[in-house]
């Protein structure tokens, strides 16, 4: 009998996937997981002179609109939060500018289609 897989390797797995398809477009790492009181960036990656700030989302089914409509209002101000308290304690970072993305990935394992969003929303 084969264990299921927990929620969190499956968020891991799937946040390596996102992590491979940036990587492959030329962008560069700087922190995975930043969490603070207030949220939580998935990524936090270098594209060229832009920091891009990287919410990852999967869902199996599209059932609720997708992975990509799962950040509401509620999740972009928690990654708002957490990008204003990344950006004080990194000043090297907070010379950048900077923008939200979010790598979507909707379906399961071999099925699943990624979809990068860049500058999926904006602070203001």
């Amino acid at each position: 009998m084969v264990p299921e897989e927990t929620t969190t390797a499956r968020g891991r797995r799937y946040e390596a996937l996102a992590l491979a398809h940036l990587e492959a477009r030329g962008l560069r790492l700087l922190a995975r997981n930043f969490r603070c009181k207030g949220g939580e960036i998935d990524l936090v990656m270098q594209d060229g002179a832009v920091l891009a700030l990287v919410e990852v989302r999967m869902r199996g089914r599209a059932d609720f609109g997708g992975a990509a409509a799962s950040v509401d209002a509620r999740k972009r101000a928690r990654l708002i939060t957490a990008a204003r308290v990344l950006l004080r304690t990194r000043p090297e970072l907070a010379r950048l500018p900077a923008r939200f993305d979010v790598v979507a990935i909707d379906g399961a394992d071999q099925a699943a289609a990624v979809e990068w969003i860049r500058d999926a929303f904006r602070l203001g």
